[in-house]
């Protein structure tokens, strides 16, 4: 039988000011393994998001009040906090998040949410870390530069990975002295909650972190409220336009972290073996909910068949299950409108001529109600295909051969995304050559999907454009001053 929660949920309500708000509509928030409700959720109105921006305005701008006070060490201190208390409830958070997700608790317990520690420590470390420059000019002046907060930031961030990626904008939002307005998705917002729960706790400052929920008109009313300053935003490339024609009415900062159909490219020199594993990896991870999935896998023509026969052979073990078995490997799609979305593209692939050799189908688990999908695996794709341009966000693989890879990297680019790629190849000459032709903001060599709070991640073309992790996201989070003060 499917494991049952450890500890009652909670019904979700808004985060305000230091304060938890009850609202008059409610949605319900899902366990997609089973189908059943977990508990329900305040949607915030467009007065709730308004509330919400006032007290982060008046956080930001109140030069009495406490954040206006706090030094950048004492920024850093607080931030770091944040990350000792998400390592001792752990085991909470990532109950919460599979259970909301569908995601294995093997993901969440080991990977996902010791991220959100090592990243708020990260920009802990770098609070202290902002500098300006003293620049000669003329013998009469003494002028320098400034690095500011922006203000008030709007986060809207998806479901696939709900804290972690909160925890990118998050962290350098604080470290450099802004307020914040976060709206998780409205599929996934308990570990969210959880953690503003713990945030208040942990001693952050009445104002600087406001949480509120809901679906799309909530995201819209942040992205209209006159007092935010700048949106982040992480989702869909449709959703992302949206906020940039939106934005534009009051010249608000963007950035926006977008869709991706990431290319993973096998050469014949490679290690096969670890080469599978990568793309095991690549694609499965998170069920295929991952925007640099790498879900386009390139395979030199004289290793595809043995490649891909080995292949099939590992995701046909990789059967779905119960997500808070320790165990599992493959989880649940997050709702049921997602499953019918990879269904449907699936069927799209069969209808194009793409071989089904692995999958396709939902399932069953334990004889629940929940959203399933088998690995799946398309042979013998061209890359003009519906499976192979758009992006699936899903466990659905499109195997493409080439001969040359020259042609593999046409390929490769071909294509509306640019957020992630992979080359797989014993000559490092070669690696480094087809790492600087494709158009991604993020190549990996000899692996797939590794990531780290101090190396920067973002996409080219239709995936977006700033970046978030690392030291570059000062230039998003900060205005630069420059300052001029005559001598003569």
């Amino acid at each position: 039988m499917l494991t049952a929660t450890k500890s009652k949920i909670s019904p979700g309500r808004l985060l305000i000011n230091n304060e938890w708000h009850d609202g008059t509509k409610h949605f319900d928030t899902v366990n997609p393994a089973t189908g059943e409700v977990l508990t329900q959720i305040v949607e915030a109105s467009a007065e709730d998001v308004d509330r919400a921006v006032q007290a982060a305005r008046s956080a930001f701008e109140d030069r009495s009040g406490p954040w206006r006070k706090v030094s950048a060490s004492e920024r850093g201190r607080l931030i770091w906090k944040l990350a000792d208390v998400v390592d001792k409830n752990i085991d909470e958070l990532a109950e919460l998040e599979t259970l909301d997700n569908g995601k294995p608790i093997f993901e969440s317990r080991y990977v996902d949410i010791p991220m959100v520690a090592d990243v708020l420590r990260y920009y802990a470390g770098l609070a202290t870390k902002i500098h300006g420059e003293t620049v000669n000019t003329n013998e009469t002046a003494f002028t320098y530069t400034l690095r500011e907060p922006v203000g008030v930031v709007g986060m809207i961030v998806p479901w696939n990975f709900p804290l972690l990626l909160a925890s990118w904008k998050l962290g350098p939002a604080l470290a450099f002295g802004n307020t914040v307005v976060l709206k998780p998705a409205e599929q996934t917002p308990l570990s969210t909650l959880r953690f503003g729960e713990l945030a208040v706790e942990a001693g952050l400052p009445a104002g600087v972190l406001n949480i509120v929920t809901g679906g799309a008109a909530t995201g819209e009313a942040i992205v209209h409220h006159p007092g935010v300053d700048k949106i982040a935003f992480t989702g869909s490339t449709a959703v992302g336009k949206e906020i940039m024609r939106s934005a534009a009415e009051s010249m608000k900062r963007v950035t926006l972290e977008l869709g991706g159909k990431s290319p993973n490219i096998v050469c014949a020199d490679s290690d096969l073996d670890s080469a599978i594993k990568g793309a095991i990896t690549g694609i499965f991870y998170g069920k295929g909910e991952v925007c640099n999935a790498g879900s386009r896998l390139f395979i030199e023509s004289k290793v595809r068949d043995e490649f891909t026969e080995k292949l099939v052979g590992r995701a046909k073990k990789m059967q779905p299950a119960d997500p808070l078995d320790p165990k599992t490997r493959m989880g649940a799609i997050v709702s049921q409108q997602q499953m019918q979305t990879v269904l449907g593209y699936i069927e799209a692939g069969k209808k194009e001529g793409a071989r089904l050799v692995a999958g396709g189908n939902r399932v069953s688990v334990d004889g629940s109600k929940g959203f399933f999908i088998e690995p799946t695996i398309f042979s013998d794709v061209t890359n003009e295909m519906k499976i192979a341009q758009e992006e699936i966000f899903g466990p659905v693989l499109s195997v493409i051969g080439f001969d040359n890879v020259e042609h593999a990297v046409d390929q490769a680019n071909h294509n509306p995304y640019g957020l992630a790629a992979a080359v797989w190849t014993r000559d490092i000459k070669k690696a480094h050559h087809i790492s600087r032709q494709l158009r991604a903001g993020t190549v990996w060599i000899n692996t797939y999907g590794l990531m780290d709070a101090a190396l920067p991640f973002g996409g080219y073309k239709q995936s977006g454009f700033g970046r978030e992790l690392g030291a570059y996201a000062v230039e998003h989070y900060t205005e630069l001053k420059s300052v001029w003060l005559n001598m003569a």
